[in-house]
C-alpha cells in the first residue's frame, strides 16, 4: 500500500514559545513497521483491518485502532498508525489497525464511513480465536478524527433506535483513548479555528448528529481518557475540556490528561511524552505489564 499523503501540519507555535512541534514529515521518515496481517471487511480499497501480533503466548490483550486524517482518505489511512502499533505490540499487545472509507471516496460519509468502522471492529470477534486474541475487554484508541470514531465505537449500544447505525449486538469497547480528538461534530462544525474545517462536517454527516456526536450519546457507560497536547494547532484545546465537563457531567468516568509540549503529532509518535502517556493508560486499562520495558531491563 502507497504510504498515506501528508496529513495537515501543524502550525508554528506562538512566538513566546520555544517549542517546535513534531511534523508529519518527523514521523512518516522513521523506518515503517510492517503488520503481520491483513484482513478485508468488504470489496472497497480502504475496507482493509491490519493486524499486530506480539510475539509471545496468546491469548493477546487487543486494541482496536483507528486513524485520524479529518475523516478523509487522502489525508491519511491506516498506516499513519503504523509506528504506535509496532510499539504496542512490542509491549504484548495486539492491534486492529482499522481503516475506513473517508467522506471523499465512494460510500463514504453518512453512513458509509461509520458502518465501515462498526464492521471492521465487529470483525475482531469472528477472528479473535483464529488469531488467538482475547476480545473480552477490548480497548479503543483514536487518533484526531479517529478519537471521535473511537468514542463512537464505545457508543454503539447507545445509537437510537431505528437509526441506520444502530446494529445488534456490537463488539464491546470496555475503555477508549482518544488522542487529540474531536467528540463533539456540532461544536466542530461551528469552529472555523479547528484543522479540519468545518465543512468536512456536512460532509460527514450531513446534520444527523443524533446518532453520530458523542455528546448526544452520553452517558456511553466507559471509561475515557482523552490525551491532549495545548499545543496543538490542529485540534483546539477547549474540544476536550468542553467535552471532558460534558461527559462527566452525563456520569462518564472521562478524564482529561495534558501533556507538555504536544502538537498533534506527538500524539502518535513513539518516544514523545504523549504517547508514553496515551501507551501507559492503554496499558492500564488492559490489565497488563510493558513487556517491552520489562524485555529492556
Amino acid at each position: 500500500m502507497a504510504p498515506p499523503a501528508t496529513p495537515p501540519a501543524p502550525a508554528s507555535p506562538p512566538a513566546a514559545s520555544a517549542f517546535a512541534p513534531l511534523t508529519w514529515g518527523d514521523l512518516l521518515k522513521r523506518p515503517r513497521p510492517v503488520a503481520d496481517a491483513t484482513l478485508s471487511y468488504g470489496a472497497a480499497p480502504e475496507q482493509k483491518v491490519d493486524v499486530w501480533l506480539p510475539d509471545r503466548r496468546g491469548p493477546h490483550p487487543v486494541v482496536v485502532m483507528v486513524h485520524g486524517g479529518c475523516w478523509q482518505t487522502d489525508i491519511a489511512d491506516r498506516t499513519l498508525m503504523d509506528w504506535v502499533a509496532a510499539d504496542l505490540r512490542a509491549s504484548g499487545v495486539a492491534v486492529w489497525n482499522i481503516d475506513y472509507r473517508g467522506v471523499d471516496r465512494p460510500g463514504g460519509g453518512y453512513p458509509g464511513t461509520f458502518r465501515d468502522a462498526a464492521a471492521a471492529t465487529d470483525l475482531l470477534r469472528g477472528e479473535a480465536k483464529r488469531l488467538n486474541l482475547d476480545a473480552s475487554k477490548v480497548v479503543a484508541i483514536g487518533h484526531s478524527a479517529g478519537g471521535h470514531l473511537a468514542l463512537w465505537l464505545a457508543a454503539r449500544p447507545r445509537v437510537p433506535a431505528g437509526s441506520v447505525l444502530r446494529t445488534r449486538d456490537p463488539l464491546p469497547v470496555a475503555h477508549v483513548v482518544s488522542l487529540g480528538g474531536l467528540p463533539d461534530l456540532e461544536a466542530t462544525a461551528a469552529s472555523p479555528d479547528n484543522g479540519c474545517g468545518t465543512d468536512v462536517i456536512a460532509r460527514l454527516v450531513g446534520g444527523n448528529y443524533a446518532d453520530t456526536s458523542i455528546p448526544r450519546l452520553l452517558p456511553l457507560g466507559v471509561a475515557q481518557d482523552l490525551v491532549n497536547g495545548r499545543e496543538d494547532r490542529i485540534i483546539p484545546f477547549r474540544m476536550a475540556t468542553d467535552y471532558v465537563a460534558r461527559a462527566t457531567t452525563a456520569g462518564d468516568r472521562a478524564t482529561l490528561h495534558t501533556v507538555a509540549n504536544t502538537g498533534h503529532v506527538e500524539l502518535v509518535t513513539p518516544g514523545t511524552a504523549a504517547w508514553k502517556e496515551a501507551k501507559r493508560l492503554t496499558l492500564a486499562a488492559l490489565g497488563v505489564p510493558d513487556h517491552a520495558r520489562d524485555t529492556a531491563r
